[in-house]
């Protein structure tokens, strides 16, 4: 399974999400040293909790096992597509109806990888219409010293206007916009129309302190 790209890895677990293996053999195997291996127990956990959500398939529990498992081994969770392909889908949509306060520890975190998956895991709250977390979230990082950090944020304020609310997205930018790191506010202006884009881009620049 080294080498395999995560567009061929999602047909090879397919057959074993609806296997029910035991969760705390996947744990087990999420601190596997190998990158590939990490990357296919997520996409399988990431694809177990989105069964658990669907109406005909509901199981609260198991999706409340597999967010706790991901919150205990997020050191495990230690790179940008292993962020990508799991937070919104395992952390994101178990707090669809419950408090964020989660997503706030995690972006005051030390590491890295626990700031973007708070941030990724906001896109599965802007596939229900709900905005507001990303934004504040995104207000709280412009002075991260990660570029995968402006590149996380700025992309789900893309999805956020794109998706939901461009009008929540314009009133960010014209507050933020000066303060944003550029590759941010780069993501964050890609689908506006190209004045919008000139405009935001040449606003003069806030250092944050």
């Amino acid at each position: 399974m080294i080498g395999v790209k995560l567009s061929s890895l999602r047909p090879l677990i397919k057959p074993f999400v609806r296997a029910g293996l035991p969760l705390e053999d996947l744990e087990q195997a999420l601190a596997s040293p190998v990158h590939e291996h990490r990357l296919a127990i997520l996409c399988l956990l990431a694809d177990r909790a989105s069964l658990a959500l669907k109406p005909r398939t509901a199981n609260p529990a198991e999706l409340a096992a597999i967010y706790d498992l991901y919150l205990r081994n997020t050191a495990f969770v230690n790179n940008w597509d292993l962020v990508d392909c799991s937070a919104a889908q395992i952390v994101g949509a178990y707090l669809l109806d419950k408090p964020r306060t989660i997503l706030y520890d995690l972006i005051a975190s030390p590491d890295l990888w626990e700031r973007r998956i708070a941030l990724v895991s906001t896109h599965r709250l802007i596939t229900a219409g709900e905005t507001d977390d990303t934004f504040a979230l995104a207000a709280l990082v412009l002075d991260d010293p990660e570029d995968l950090i402006h590149k996380a944020s700025g992309w789900m304020l893309r999805e956020a206007g794109k998706r939901v609310s461009p009008e929540a997205l314009l009133t960010f930018l014209d507050t933020y916009a000066p303060a944003m790191p550029r590759t941010m506010l780069s993501y964050a202006v890609e689908h506006l129309p190209p004045e919008s884009r000139k405009h935001y881009r040449s606003l003069p620049r806030k250092i944050q302190r």
